[in-house]
């Protein structure tokens, strides 16, 4: 299994772009907190999150290709499991469908992720310090607030047993330890 130095060089060859590049590091480290909360392992949830857009500039044009080029690109350097979940967080167009706590866990953590972090800039200081769980709940709820925001995604960790408040604050802490990596 590639180490997180090995993932991370990965990704540089692959990522360019510096906002997806932190929108990974994002993930992960809300899967890691995940991943501790459940009892999960925080290695390969971590690694899921980290890679789970690996293949994004080379599918942006063709997003029925996301997920399935990642598995190319990632061949046996990691388990099957993350490969799946890589799949199935796409799939929509996959038609891989999402089963396991972790597939699941991925879907929600991409799409909060960004509602997270929509939610630290309009913050006077723009950091994720300034972001409560009753930011987010209120963010959530406004429909015209980052808006290409798929709510039903986030609301995916219900399935995984999460109330979205619990789960609100469980992605918020996770993302508030990498806070000054992401510029937040």
């Amino acid at each position: 299994m590639l180490t997180r130095n090995e993932a991370i060089n990965l990704l540089k060859q692959n990522i360019k772009r510096q906002n997806i590049f932190y929108h990974m590091l994002a993930v992960e480290a809300i899967m890691r907190n995940l991943a501790n909360y459940f009892g999960e392992n925080e290695e390969i949830w971590g690694l899921t999150g980290l890679l789970h857009d690996i293949d994004f500039e080379q599918t942006e044009n063709n997003p029925q290709l996301h997920g399935l080029e990642a598995e190319k690109i990632l061949g046996n350097l990691v388990p099957k499991e993350v490969i799946d979940a890589i799949k199935a967080h796409n799939f929509t167009y996959t038609n891989v469908q999402p089963k396991t706590r972790m597939e699941k866990a991925l879907i929600a953590s991409d799409a909060i992720s960004g509602l997270i972090v929509a939610c630290a800039l309009v913050m006077p200081n723009k950091k994720l310090e300034e972001v409560k769980v009753n930011t987010i709940k209120k963010k959530f709820k406004q429909k015209d607030f980052a808006r290409n925001i798929d709510r039903n995604r986030i609301l995916m960790c219900e399935e995984i047993g999460l109330p979205k408040e619990k789960f609100f604050g469980i992605a918020l802490e996770g993302l508030k330890k990498i806070g000054s990596t992401l510029g937040l």
